[in-house]
């Protein structure tokens, strides 16, 4: 069974979010009415077969994977060297290989390209941690899964020794002799040959996929280790894997990548969770990262000047806040008569104020509002989409924690002379375009009542970003949240 990568098929050049807003039904200009009390009960319920929109589904599959692949591509253009579309440029160099590797193992030649961008870069000498002790070349392979995995030849201690000299030699001016070394070191470890590393990197597929029975998670296997990925299977199935794989595993239960990763949770299939959580090294986003990186080397083959245009959006900022709302596409507030007309008009939304949902709004909130002659109540408010995300991230915090002390928001819609006057006293605030004089970021002070609570606080923004409903940023006293029209599911 071949199971084909999700990409954003749906997404095409510098307008990717209104395509993928079009095309779920979210383009509606009227705003949508916010069922506060049903959203709070839909997000404690959780769970495949609940009233949580957000639920897992196996009808939504295919949607939740893109959502997925865009809402966690941030650090895919944060950190290509030298950018997108040079580290693409890179990669693109070895297409002829990549399909010789790829035709030779059975492999789809764009998932494997995919991969070499995101290892990589394209980058045929890089290591990991600067040694070849670690992950090294075009696809990135470790020491031992090299040897004892792929066979591939690897002489550590060798190769160790002449990158040192390989270093020397290139510090000291002496490019021939660097160039000689590094030929010798091809010999004596082969992870530094392209056409092996990516004939490595093929055949590391082609047995997971034997494995697995599956193509998606052959690709998760190849950060998360096979082993490991059989440990999150049987953990969320409830069985043991054979040992001739997990494949029958996955055939019995229907499994692809986006049922174990969305339908595992603190409260759904929780031992899974807790494997995939435990990784510490972002194993549970590869599958969506590689995703992300074949819709940027489709977007490099089809518009470069594009792709660099959605990079300069996407690194504008620590977040995706502005591919989901573009400067100058996006509606914001002047002055606080346009905050007063959005929220008669219904475009901003009061927010309740009901610590039961979760979340309390403090003081610090239109804290400068009566320099401006302005009532601070004014700036309590914010789109009914954001206020929808809001609601169901305290509400799901609370279920999962059982913490009763509210979480705190500090911060909600802004105009921009608002803004300008807050630049001038708190050194956190951009001079810059800021998403909150949109009505559709704010911020919850990072001060919990309990670790419990911190802990499904995470476990909740990240999903939500996974769900590319928001994006989210650390700053000293407070995470500052951008809410995105996907969001909209939560409303309707």
């Amino acid at each position: 069974m071949r199971a084909a990568l999700i990409t954003l098929a749906m997404v095409a050049a510098a307008g990717a979010l209104a395509a993928v807003v079009l095309a779920l039904g979210l383009g509606d200009s009227d705003p949508p009415d916010v069922e506060v009390d049903r959203i709070a009960e839909a997000a404690r319920s959780g769970g495949e077969g609940s009233e949580d929109p957000l639920a897992w589904s196996a009808s939504q599959s295919d949607e939740l994977a893109e959502r997925a692949t865009l809402g966690t591509s941030h650090v895919i253009y944060a950190k290509s060297p030298g950018g997108v579309v040079l580290a693409a440029e890179r990669t693109a160099g070895w297409r002829g290989e990549i399909e010789d590797a790829a035709s030779e193992h059975g492999v789809d030649p764009d998932v494997l390209e995919a991969m070499v961008f995101l290892e990589s870069a394209g980058r045929p000498t890089v290591m990991a941690d600067g040694t070849p002790r670690s992950a090294t070349g075009l696809a990135q392979i470790i020491p031992s899964t090299a040897t004892e995995l792929l066979g591939m030849r690897v002489d550590l201690e060798r190769s160790i020794a002449l990158t040192r000299q390989i270093a020397k030699a290139a510090n000291r001016g002496k490019p021939e002799k660097a160039a000689k070394l590094s030929r010798e070191r091809i010999e004596v470890d082969e992870r530094f040959d392209p056409e092996r590393a990516l004939a490595g990197a093929a055949r590391y597929l082609q047995i997971a996929e034997e494995r697995f029975g599956s193509e998606q998670l052959a690709v998760v296997s190849y950060h998360m280790g096979i082993g490991n990925l059989e440990s999150v299977i049987a953990a969320y199935a409830g069985g043991e894997v054979p040992e001739d794989g997990a494949g029958a595993l996955v055939d019995e239960e229907g499994l692809d990548y986006p049922r174990l990763f969305f339908d595992s949770s603190p409260e759904s299939h929780p031992a899974a969770w807790e494997l995939l959580a435990g990784f510490g090294d972002d194993s549970s986003l590869y599958y969506w990262r590689v995703g992300a990186s074949e819709d940027v080397m489709r977007r490099w083959r089809d518009d470069p000047d594009a792709l660099d245009e959605r990079g300069d959006l996407i690194t504008e900022k620590a977040t995706l806040e502005e591919l989901y709302h573009p400067e100058g596409e996006t509606d914001s507030f002047e002055e606080a008569d346009d905050v007063l007309d959005a929220r008669a008009d219904g475009d901003l939304v009061a927010l309740p104020a009901d610590p039961q949902l979760g979340f309390r709004v403090t003081e610090q909130a239109g804290e400068l509002a009566n320099e401006l002659g302005a009532d601070p109540e004014l700036y309590v408010a914010l789109r009914p989409e954001a206020l929808a995300a809001l609601v169901y991230l305290a509400a799901r915090v609370k279920a999962i924690s059982g913490e009763r002390e509210p979480l705190k928001l500090t911060s909600a819609t802004r105009d921009q002379e608002y803004q300008d006057m807050l630049v001038g006293v708190n050194p956190e605030a951009t001079q810059e375009y800021s998403l909150h004089t949109t009505g559709w970021s704010f911020d919850i002070r990072r001060d919990y009542a309990s670790d419990a609570q911190a802990a499904a606080f995470q476990f909740v923004l990240d999903r939500l970003r996974a769900h590319a409903i928001l994006d989210y940023a650390y700053e000293p006293a407070a995470i500052h949240i951008t809410v995105s029209e996907h969001a909209r599911v939560l409303v309707d």
